[in-house]
């Protein structure tokens, strides 16, 4: 129910500002923020969490360490340690920058959401006997409340209207990295979109 102030869309903090590239809406709700993209709107909610919580979910969740999938050579992408984030770091975490993790570490967090709450192991190769229970990151409440949530973003007025399937209602996140090209980041951008369905009753995950 909390309304969050996105101040049109502009948000400075420590000399950096972060912007809304779909445009500010002034006050919007936390589903608006998540339909919209809003970075304003997720940095503030973000703020309003101490950095070991934040970091203590990101970690929860899988990123910063490889999943373990039985792939030779996997990665487990990049979580700085939550003393060393300053505000504006922790800010731009919320909206993905400054992490950095595989797209198979995208999709096994959003299990979470698909999954009532429940995070599950992943393997690329076939195990004896399949995780029937996980471990609970968030209630089923809350999960199926994102859930709703994520399924305005494929909707009319959400970022991702072209993933939807005619006959099935899918769910998930747009995002937008800019590039890394030699150690610095350019003006190009890679795109990504991480859903599931069907939103009723998750079946599959895709990212």
């Amino acid at each position: 129910d909390s309304m969050i102030d996105t101040q049109g869309g502009k948000l400075t903090i420590d000399g950096a500002t972060i912007g809304d590239s779909h445009g500010g809406s002034g006050m919007m709700s936390v589903a608006q923020v998540i339909q919209k993209s809003s970075n304003v709107g997720a940095a503030k909610m973000a703020l309003a969490f101490p950095p070991q919580h934040m970091w203590q979910l990101y970690d929860t969740l899988g990123f910063g360490q490889p999943l373990k999938l039985g792939f030779p050579g996997e990665v487990g992408g990049r979580l700085r340690p939550w003393k060393t984030w300053r505000p504006i770091e922790q800010a731009t975490m919320a909206y993905g920058h400054g992490v950095s993790v595989t797209m198979m570490q995208l999709a096994h967090a959003y299990m979470v959401f698909a999954r009532d709450g429940e995070l599950i192991p992943l393997s690329l190769t076939r195990v004896e006997a399949p995780a029937l229970h996980g471990k609970q990151v968030f209630s089923p409440e809350v999960a199926r409340q994102v859930r709703a949530m994520l399924e305005t973003v494929t909707q009319p007025g959400g970022t991702a209207v072209r993933a939807q399937v005619p006959g099935y209602r899918v769910a998930g996140k747009t995002g937008t990295a800019y590039k890394l090209s030699n150690g610095q980041y350019t003006n190009k951008y890679l795109s990504s979109f991480v859903g599931f369905a069907p939103a009723s009753n998750p079946r599959l995950i895709v990212a």
